[in-house]
């Protein structure tokens, strides 16, 4: 099977971890692109060397899916290693583990510590538990690979106190631009569903308190459902078995043709398929379908189980993010959900790492009032966060020009440049949350930018990688911003080098005045990028 161009540089970059020394290390590939794949190829490499792998998951469906993956794309077969069945004694390379079965200690006691040499976790999201951690602490010697459709580095800080790096992420902008995934447009209903009563456990909202939120509002979503997605393929989420089957009745009521499946659900299988053949419209899941289950037809989603944790929103808006013939988006509700103390996931979340950022995109589409198209609403909400943040940072900026040094603040050098993913930075794991280094704030100081305000060796980092780039794209070096924004001229970060040189060159020999005819903070040279 032949990998697209970014899950082959995905599988290259992991080897590459391990290589360096990192031997746990993170891979974030949005749903739908084939995580299972990729890990697939990289246990057929894996096996090639003379390695011994095991495959990781909570879920006995997760199992099932990577064995069937890994022999249809490697020809490998898989032992199993979950209730009765064992892999002790099978020649097969390649076992697919429950963690449920292996956390246990008489079973664990079964294995020496280095009988698996590499040890892939999928859903690597839930790794930190206690019992995830019993077996991967048992198998100390082996490589280790966490595969998640994590969205953002935030969420990634947890992960960071066990992986000590990220190998390759993927992010779902770039998969719907380079066209592997639907484009998805969010629209806002506007009905306030009141949850400032709900209390929280475990770090999100109590199902229980959140099944009361939502039951008086039921019919109210029915109605909403029947003007904006009658016509869709819609999958909905909610807290509890009783709210979803109560649900799927008042759809169904209103002319859907609804159905509802749960844990306990005897025909499980027979409803999903008959979803999936079209014979029902709308599917009701109380989070049974967040993980390992896939029809491409879908192009609605609706999430009636709020929550804060933005691993879990993911999964179930990638439900709906697969490609499908005559599918041209996959069209996302939203509400107004009231809250009184804690911030949710919507629509922005799926795409925004900068917080500020999300709540513009939220507030704007919520005025829209109509599809919007969530790619589009981001560009226009970082330009709206861009022009409040320079606007505010005015005051702040002049100080920082006028300050008679030589080095550019990394402040000035981030909004001149437009670098979101700079400002927005969060470090994750341990090397990147540690100070700077001597040899990086050497580095930092000898390209012309102060070192003092970067507080962190991956900021640090980052930036020294950006000014290498810049070079090589031919941009304006920290020194050139610093001089010029002194007179006057904006964002010369997005100039090329030349042009800024020319312009110096000029302003030099009209004895360090500006030119005259030329009005800094109207000009714009033609090379600007």
């Amino acid at each position: 099977m032949q990998l697209r161009p970014y899950q082959e540089e995905a599988r290259q970059a992991v080897f590459s971890e391990w290589e360096k020394g990192n031997g746990k290390t993170l891979l974030v590939l949005p749903t739908g692109c084939g995580k299972t794949i990729v890990f697939a190829k990289i246990t057929e490499d894996c096996v090639r060397n003379g390695n011994r792998v095991l495959i990781l998951a909570h879920r006995g469906e997760l199992l099932e899916q990577a064995a069937d993956k890994i022999k249809k794309s490697t020809g490998l077969h898989c032992s199993v290693e979950k209730a009765e069945q064992s892999c002790l004694g099978s020649w097969h390379r390649v076992t697919v583990g429950s963690v449920q079965s292996l956390m246990r200690e008489k079973r664990l006691s079964q294995f020496s510590s280095d009988y698996f040499d590499t040890i892939i976790v999928d859903e690597a999201h839930h790794c930190i538990s206690d019992g995830y951690q019993r077996v991967l602490s048992y198998f100390d010697e082996a490589n280790v690979l966490g595969v998640t459709a994590t969205p953002d580095r935030g969420d990634m800080k947890n992960l960071g106190t066990y992986f000590d790096s990220l190998a390759y992420e993927y992010t779902l902008p770039k998969a719907i631009k380079e066209g592997y995934l639907s484009p998805i447009k969010a629209l806002t209903i506007p009905l306030k569903l009141d949850l400032s009563g709900v209390a929280m456990q475990n770090g999100d909202f109590k199902v229980a308190d959140l099944d009361n939120a939502l039951e008086p509002y039921l019919h109210q979503i029915a109605d909403e459902m029947l003007k904006n997605c009658a016509d869709r393929k819609t999958v909905v989420f909610l807290p509890l078995i009783k709210t979803s089957q109560k649900f799927r009745d008042i759809l169904n009521e209103k002319g859907f043709r609804a159905a509802e499946v749960n844990g306990e659900s005897s025909n499980r299988a027979e409803i999903l398929e008959a979803f999936d053949r079209g014979e029902y419209n709308v599917l009701c899941n109380s989070m049974l379908l967040t993980e390992g289950w896939d029809c491409p037809s879908v192009d609605c989603v609706i999430v009636l189980r709020p929550t804060k944790v933005r691993s879990l929103y993911s999964q179930m808006v990638g439900r709906g993010t697969r490609l499908h013939p005559g599918k041209e988006n996959l069209l996302l509700l939203d509400f107004l959900w009231h809250t009184e103390r804690h911030e949710l996931c919507h629509p922005a979340h799926l795409i925004c790492e900068n917080a500020e950022v999300a709540k513009k995109m939220t507030e704007n589409i919520e005025r829209a009032g109509c599809p919007v198209d969530i790619e589009e609403a981001q560009e226009k909400a970082e330009s709206d966060v861009v022009a409040q943040r320079e606007e505010a940072l005015a005051k702040q900026l002049a100080e920082l020009r006028s300050r008679k040094r030589k080095l550019v603040d990394p402040l000035q050098f981030e909004m001149s440049i437009q670098a979101e993913d700079l400002s927005s930075y969060v470090p994750a794991f341990g090397w990147e949350c540690a100070p700077p280094s001597e040899k990086q704030k050497q580095s930092l100081e000898k390209l012309g930018i102060l070192p003092d305000q970067i507080d962190n060796a991956g900021k640090a980092a980052l930036i020294l990688d950006r000014l290498a780039k810049r070079r090589e794209e031919g941009l304006t070096t920290p020194k050139q911003i610093r001089l010029l924004e002194r007179y006057g001229f904006q964002r010369v970060g997005e100039w090329t080098f030349e042009r800024a040189k020319r312009l110096i060159d000029g302003i030099a020999a009209n004895g360090w005045r500006v030119p005259k005819g030329i009005v800094p903070s109207e000009f714009k040279p033609v090379e600007v990028r």
